[in-house]
């Protein structure tokens, strides 16, 4: 790694990150602590992080870890011959509905956001060391080149045969800022379509609860970014919450913190003052982008993503000093 003297680096691996800032209590409150629910639990690596399914019925797991894959298989960039990972060497490819779908979702975040959501920034991601997890500080003018070639309003989308284009050579897209989301809102849709009506979905921090846990809401408590204690706690039903912050995977070089996530506007990574954003919505997929939109924006910025989706509800947490 390229770091000068005075440098740490931290990047913190994306299994872990969810889990260090989302817990989840298994036990109902009625004045006493009762004993534990008897729900299934299974986990597995999915996405690039840990999903773990909680749920009275047993069949729950497979159902959403076999819908998650499904769609990982599309839409991961990592994955050489998913759809995303095409489109990304070729510039123009014939995709299937959902990556029709979901990149058309994505275009819809971009410019609700003013640009601050796009999807459109791996390759500022590469040029960061983000992608590889050797983060490092780019030359300006690499940056300034670098975007160029980003922007959603330069991804084309043909709806009469579900082909994507870029429209300038080097571009790519990255979906990890929405597709978690999607993923979950298609295995709850699935879990509903079998009957099941309770089950809490943790795809590395990203949470959908549906229905309850023994009569009682799920209870969701959110980590404090910059410390061990806890933030403040959520009962959730039938609700998603995401989380976007500072402190998932990032470097510090001279005491400045450079988070993964990028200014879409700027080539740089996020400096609005915020080191979390958490999000509380009906869909998993508005929460999962939302929570980087207003991350992006700050909190001023945030105020204006509110009114576009009044049912939202944002909790803002201040950077404070390292």
């Amino acid at each position: 790694m390229a770091f000068g003297k005075g440098t740490r680096i931290i990047l913190s691996l994306l299994l872990a990150a969810g889990w260090a800032s989302v817990l989840v209590w298994n036990f109902v409150h009625d004045g006493k602590a009762r004993a534990q629910n008897r729900n299934y639990r299974n986990r597995r690596v999915l996405m690039g992080t840990f999903w773990e399914v909680t749920s009275p019925d047993k069949k729950a797991a497979k159902i959403v870890f076999d819908e998650a894959g499904r769609i990982e298989r599309l839409l991961s960039k990592y994955i050489p011959q998913s759809e995303v990972a095409r489109l990304n060497r070729r510039g123009k490819l014939r995709v299937s509905a959902e990556t029709f779908f979901i990149i058309g979702k994505s275009k819809e975040f971009w410019r609700a956001s003013g640009g601050a959501f796009d999807i459109s920034v791996a390759p500022l991601a590469d040029l960061w060391g983000f992608t590889d997890m050797h983060g490092k500080i780019p030359q300006e003018a690499s940056i300034k080149k670098t975007l160029g070639i980003t922007g959603s309003d330069k991804i084309l989308l043909h709806e009469n045969d579900n082909v994507v284009e870029f429209k300038l050579k080097g571009m790519k897209i990255d979906l990890g800022a929405i597709a978690k989301g999607y993923a979950i809102d298609l295995a709850a849709e699935k879990l509903r379509r079998e009957g099941i009506k309770d089950c809490l979905i943790n795809a590395g921090g990203q949470i959908y609860a549906m229905g309850d846990n023994s009569g009682s809401p799920w209870k969701i408590a959110i980590r404090n970014p910059r410390g061990k204690e806890f933030a403040g706690a959520l009962e959730l039903k039938n609700k998603s919450v995401a989380t976007s912050g500072d402190y998932e995977q990032f470097f510090l070089e001279d005491g400045k913190r450079y988070c993964h996530i990028i200014d879409p506007r700027s080539g740089y990574p996020v400096n609005s003052g915020i080191a979390s954003v958490t999000v509380v919505e009906n869909s998993a997929l508005n929460a999962d982008a939302l929570s980087t939109a207003v991350f992006v924006l700050g909190e001023d910025g945030g105020k204006i993503l509110k009114d576009k989706f009044p049912d939202s509800e944002f909790y803002i947490k201040q950077a404070g000093k390292e």
